[in-house]
């Protein structure tokens, strides 16, 4: 065993070497730990990854279930859809109804995600004043429906 004195110089440069190699090690480790699409993180599933890889979108596990303004279980009006959305699920309460890009994305990621029905989903974004944008999980058709209309809802967050 060779011991080195803590008053020598070669000490220092040790220690540095040490740590700069476990810096290494430790960026190398938490770099193989990155997200995949389908990955469970932040109370959901991970629908969608920036160019970044740091930032993207959390799919909640499931629709929102409640039922609303006497619409059949799981679907709700687009003005009740904003709000379903945003309940705290998971422990997280940032969930959001996803815009129709959003919400695109998901559909394309659908069958990783899971859990969604081959039915029409709400997204946050409007048409005009009595209108809201939503997308046919059967096709991926994207339209307009009226926002009295019921649909099924999936929350998101970001992250």
């Amino acid at each position: 065993m060779i011991r080195i004195a803590k008053n020598s110089l070669i000490y220092p440069w040790m220690m540095f070497l040490l740590v700069s190699f476990s810096l290494v090690t430790l960026t190398a480790v938490a770099s193989s730990a990155t997200l995949k699409i389908g990955d469970s993180y932040g109370g959901g599933v991970v629908l969608y990854i920036d160019a970044t890889g740091q930032h993207g979108l959390i799919a909640a596990k499931s629709d929102v279930t409640s039922q609303s303004s006497g619409k059949e279980a799981g679907f709700f009006s687009w003005y009740d859809a904003k709000i379903a959305a945003n309940a705290f699920v998971d422990g997280y309460c940032d969930w959001f109804l996803p815009n129709k890009e959003q919400l695109n994305q998901l559909y394309l990621n659908r069958t990783v995600v899971g859990g969604t029905a081959g039915t029409y989903y709400w997204s946050s974004s409007e048409s005009d004043a009595n209108s809201g944008w939503g997308q046919d999980f059967t096709n991926g058709e994207q339209l307009v429906g009226r926002k009295t209309n019921g649909s099924h809802v999936r929350a998101v967050r970001a992250f």
